[in-house]
């Protein structure tokens, strides 16, 4: 059998477009800005591939028609090949190595913060598989104990009530009403605005009104 076909090779993740940019000297150890750059004049444009070889990671830089390669950079420990920009969620920093151990670091962007985040979640699940340890921590999701990137923080999730829904709330130690009979009362909140039927509130959270004048708490 060729050696060369142990190797699988699979694809973590793919854009169809991205920008490369020149990256001016970083002026401060805080990190990158792409507020620098000229983000309007960009160097190349094309696809960009996150693959996994057998037990190694490149996120390669290709020629959307063509697919010649424009730049490669080899994704290993300790993970510092990419570094996101501080002020932006679209844009990163790759450092590209070429022979004789020359270094250039060259600035990416994505065009929807949606393919940006799915890049940062491709390297993150080949470091977990890389290294299993990283997630053995429950104190450190991040994987950041043993050297892994940070992950990227997922869009927050809307808990508040929506029109039409509420919830209830048993407060033990107290009679219910007229004809409970059990050994706790409930109180159901829902819209902050007064209902004119008999039937359950709107969608909004209420908070329990304030008590009556001359009443002491």
């Amino acid at each position: 059998m060729d050696s060369l076909s142990d190797e699988i090779e699979s694809v973590l993740f793919i854009a169809r477009e991205v920008m490369v940019y020149q990256v001016p000297p970083r002026t401060t150890t805080a990190g990158y800005r792409a507020a620098d750059w000229n983000v309007e004049s960009f160097l190349w444009k094309g696809r960009l591939r996150v693959m996994e070889i057998g037990t190694r990671c490149e996120i390669r830089l290709e020629d959307s028609s063509t697919g010649e390669l424009f730049a490669q950079v080899t994704y290993a420990t300790p993970w510092s090949m990419v570094e996101p920009v501080l002020d932006s969620s679209r844009y990163f920093v790759l450092r590209v190595e070429g022979e004789g151990g020359k270094r250039a670091y060259i600035g990416i962007g994505f065009q929807e913060r949606g393919e940006a985040f799915d890049f940062q979640v491709a390297l993150q699940a080949f470091v977990k598989r890389s290294n299993p340890s990283s997630t053995s921590d429950p104190s450190d999701p991040s994987g950041s104990s043993s050297g892994g990137p940070s992950k990227p923080a997922a869009p927050p999730k809307d808990y508040s009530l929506k029109e039409g829904q509420t919830f209830t709330i048993k407060i033990p130690g107290r009679e219910g009403g007229a004809g409970a009979g059990g050994s706790g009362s409930k109180k159901s909140y829902g819209s902050d605005t007064p209902s004119s039927g008999g039937g359950g509130g709107g969608g909004l959270f209420a908070l329990p009104p304030p008590p009556p004048p001359g009443r002491k708490r």
